[in-house]
């Protein structure tokens, strides 16, 4: 991401806003009007990007129940004290954003702290995701939304949950909102690990046009202007992009992005429509055996498939409406989206099929549509001033996927070395109709002046509808699962909040997985290994609980530290790869999380973020109680020098520590540690230019790691060993950015 726009006074799409309870002496607020996504807030305010808000408070009225000015958050560094429920809880606006040297558009979402995104394939293919101890593979347990609209999808041909960023285009986003834990009500399915709501400008501060180039093939240019029209404002931009990479066998990444919103109103009433494109086509190399790059086999930025790769699209159309006055807001958004995608993938080599090898394609075709609504009503209970929420949120996904055997991206019948028998080109094909509808209720109440309380209670059903090329594993399941929160909050005392928090959450399982009955290629009730195959939970139940602080005590930090736990319940995962499930232990994990903000100086800003955690399998099993692939140490941080006229620059520093690779423990994956900077030039009010330098050191570490049986040539023995995906060797790009 490169230079975006400029905050200045223009209509925000939303924030957090809070009223300010009466017995407070300084601008504070009560209630969380802008809760995320699904919850009521007031939309498009007036006010500066980074900065609070505050109005002039009412004139008493005795006995009349009137809602109480309002705070508006914008960044990081801005005060939620009396404002947020958490301390895993913030938002991080669009100046702290641009300072951010991105190498793609998934590490948006880096600046929740503690998350670190990484990639192990092609650019076009979802990025990989971590945090608080959880390998999320694609997105599952991370629920992400763009303007209310999620982007996790569901019984996807390759996991559960993907979460594919490239829809996104980075200069258009005002803020990245985030919550941890599962503790919000509005927050369903996904959302165990944390959420991520992000939100986009509806009217931009100037009109802007962006020309990039750097190594490796990279190009891009980006267009986007908000003139008036009528009583609203039309929004217009598009993105195109190309890149290469370092590999042997380039990327040739090519990506295309268009947006279209039309919004009238203001934060008392408005509405807004907006349409989105997106299509990316990519060849990739995927994570290679280590053995093969230390005996110069392949390089290190080589491949054992030059013929992997995909193509994908998305198309979606949303609108909300808004409406809030002093007795209550309402939101409502409808969404619909055409997605799909083909993806062609080969990590074993010749493990399978030592002749035509184990190159296989997923396929993934859907229609999805979706409502959320939310209805806040303020009143007093006494003098205690008090919110209920009602909301309700339904979606429908009208899914058809498949798994196939493909050789050079062409589907062909194979042979299983292992015991001779014949692999059918179609592994599975499915048709999945899944239905989900949510309800939830939270009451926020100011019990004192320096304690209040956040309690909800969310109920879910699910309907998964199966008709698959196997007889066998089609079938229908009905499931619910009821989900109370709570959240205490005490103070603020010398600036500085406590919080105490629990809760149950949960996440839903692949449509396949849950009605599989039979292995997909052997149509037997076993697994090749002799393990039974067994109908996965519908709904999985997860459990947290959270004690935290938060304080402004030192001027110019903001400090928040949290100490959190969660466990989930025995599960089975379907693995898209295999076309069918396995078994998962029951695990739990904890961890505590510190993350700063401090203001230098007017224009000095530095950030620094830790977070340690723990993952471990709850039962007894001799194969080890780690869990593979599980997050231990993040470290993120960075200084930013800001003017709103000549040079401005920021140094960021990304560790991604150690983790075990299999069960004992006995292999783990090295740590990662990336250096990037951005140095730019404001000439005057309309041109810019942008360097941006990604990993300084030119560290030859890597983006992740697995450890598996694989076979590298059709005449090997397989073999257990690490397979990896380096990061990126340093490399520059320069941007030149106009805004008229």
């Amino acid at each position: 991401m490169h230079s975006k726009p400029t905050s200045s006074s223009t209509p925000l799409d939303s924030s957090y806003r809070r009223q300010r309870p009466p017995t407070v002496p300084y601008p504070t607020a009560l209630t969380l009007i802008c809760a995320l996504c699904g919850s009521g807030r007031a939309e498009d305010l007036k006010s500066s990007t980074n900065s609070v808000s505050v109005a002039s408070p009412p004139a008493a009225n005795a006995g009349v129940a009137a809602r109480l000015p309002e705070v508006l958050v914008q960044g990081r560094g801005d005060s939620l004290l009396q404002i947020a429920d958490s301390a895993a809880q913030g938002t991080v606006g669009v100046k702290q954003l641009e300072t951010r040297p991105l190498l793609r558009a998934g590490e948006l979402l880096e600046a929740v702290p503690g998350v670190i995104i990484t990639q192990h394939a092609g650019g076009g293919k979802a990025n990989q995701y971590f945090l608080r101890g959880f390998n999320l593979d694609h997105g599952t347990d991370f629920a992400v939304s763009l303007d209310g609209m999620p982007i996790n999808l569901p019984t996807h041909a390759h996991g559960q949950g993907y979460t594919d960023m490239n829809i996104v285009i980075p200069e258009l986003t005002q803020r990245v909102n985030y919550q941890k834990g599962v503790y919000y009500a509005e927050n369903g399915d996904f959302s165990s690990a944390g959420a991520a709501q992000l939100e986009t400008f509806k009217v931009l501060p100037q009109a802007l046009a962006i020309l990039e180039g750097g190594m490796y093939g990279y190009a891009r240019t980006v267009f986007a202007a908000s003139p008036q029209l009528g009583a609203g404002h039309l929004l217009y931009g598009f993105e195109a992009s190309h890149y290469d990479g370092p590999w042997r066998n380039p990327d040739d990444y090519q990506k295309f992005n268009g947006v279209l919103a039309y919004s009238q109103g203001d934060d008392a009433a408005g509405f807004s429509i907006t349409g989105r494109g997106y299509h990316g086509r990519w060849d990739s190399s995927d994570q290679v055996a280590a053995g093969t790059v230390a005996s110069g086999l392949t390089p290190f930025f080589g491949s054992l498939d030059d013929t992997t790769g995909g193509n994908s699209q998305r198309y979606s159309l949303q609108a909300e409406w808004h409406r809030s006055d002093a007795q209550s807001a309402t939101k409502v958004m409808a969404y619909g989206f055409y997605y799909d995608l083909d993806l062609f993938s080969n990590f074993t080599y010749f493990l399978t099929d030592t002749n035509r090898g184990d190159q296989f394609e997923q396929a993934d075709r859907r229609v999805t549509t979706g409502l959320k609504a939310s209805h806040t009503l303020f009143s007093q209970w006494g003098s205690r001033e008090v919110e209920n929420t009602f909301g309700l949120q339904a979606r429908n996904d009208d899914i058809r996927n498949g798994l196939f055997q493909t050789e050079a991206r062409q589907r062909v019948d194979k042979i299983n070395a292992g015991d001779g028998s014949a692999l059918s080109a179609t592994t599975r094909q499915d048709d999945i109709l899944q239905t989900s509808v949510g309800l939830y209720y939270e009451n926020k109440v100011q019990w004192a002046e320096k304690f209040r309380s956040v309690a909800g209670v969310r109920g879910d059903i699910y309907n998964f509808d199966v008709r698959s090329s196997r007889d066998a594993n089609s079938g229908g399941r009905v499931a619910a699962v009821g989900s109370p929160k709570v959240s205490l909050v005490f103070g603020p005392w010398s600036r500085t909040e406590i919080y105490a928090q629990g809760g149950l959450g949960f996440h839903s399982n692949d449509g396949r997985g849950v009605n599989t009955r039979v292995d997909p290629v052997t149509g037997t009730p076993t697994a090749a290994d002799g393990t039974p195959i067994r109908r996965a939970d519908p709904l999985v139940q997860t459990y947290g609980a959270e004690v935290g602080v938060r304080t402004l005590a030192a001027r110019g930090l903001q400090s928040t530290l949290s100490l959190w736990w969660l466990d989930i319940d025995s599960e089975l995962v379907f693995a898209g790869d295999a076309g069918a499930t396995e078994a998962s232990r029951p695990s739990r994990r904890y961890g505590i999380e510190w993350a700063n903000y401090y203001n230098l100086t007017k224009r000095l800003t530095l950030d620094a973020d830790f977070s340690f955690s723990r993952a471990e399998f709850r039962d007894s099993d001799p194969i080890g109680r780690h869990i593979p692939g599980s997050i231990e140490t993040v470290v993120s941080s960075g200084i930013s020098y800001h003017s709103e006229s000549g040079l401005f620059s920021s140094l960021r520093l990304r560790y991604f520590g150690p983790r075990p690779l299999i069960e004992d423990n006995s292999i783990r994956s090295g740590a990662t540690i990336l250096l990037g900077a951005q140095l730019g030039y404001r000439f005057n009010k309309t041109w810019t230019l942008t360097a941006e330098a990604f990993n300084i050191l030119n560290r030859r570490d890597h983006d992740i790691d697995y450890a598996y049986e694989s076979r590298v040539r059709p005449g090997d023995s397989p073999a257990t060993q690490v397979h990896y995906h380096p990061v990126e060797p340093i490399q520059a790009r320069f941007a030149l950015t106009a805004r008229f």
